[in-house]
């Protein structure tokens, strides 16, 4: 499994602030404290705006300050995580500024974060020192 994360990780096609808002928003909607810990503060350092860490909590993306990009992406990972696809409107909405190689990424991304959530809360895996918002 941790060859598999390094390897979504690494070979991660979406801008790092991107990639980082996508697995945060499935951290809270998985309630997953350890990769909140530590996908937020992966965030902060590759530049994630406290805007963009408050909607991936929120899932809003009205009022939030979010780029037209992180507003869209963040919208597609609930669609997702809700219906298990996008409809050819979403996926062209968000093709407007990813590639499609990007596009794959990041619904590899959200799948993988899902099974990664999952994971960590059936074998309770915290961290020292994590706070659990839930």
């Amino acid at each position: 499994m941790l060859q598999l994360a390094d390897a979504i990780l690494r070979g991660n096609s979406l801008p790092d602030q991107l990639r980082e808002l996508v697995i945060v928003r499935v951290g809270h909607v998985y309630e997953a404290p350890y990769e909140l810990h530590h996908h937020e503060n992966i965030g902060r350092l590759v530049g994630m705006s406290q805007a963009a860490l408050a909607a991936a909590a929120s899932g809003s993306t009205e009022g939030q300050g979010l780029s037209k990009e992180e507003a869209a992406v963040l919208r597609c990972t609930d669609r997702l995580l809700a219906r298990h696809t996008l409809s050819e409107a979403e996926r062209a909405e968000v093709l407007e500024f990813l590639s499609v190689g990007q596009l794959s990424d990041l619904v590899i991304t959200v799948g993988f974060y899902q099974l990664v959530g999952n994971f960590l809360n059936t074998f309770g895996v915290t961290t020292e020192g994590e706070t659990d918002p839930y």
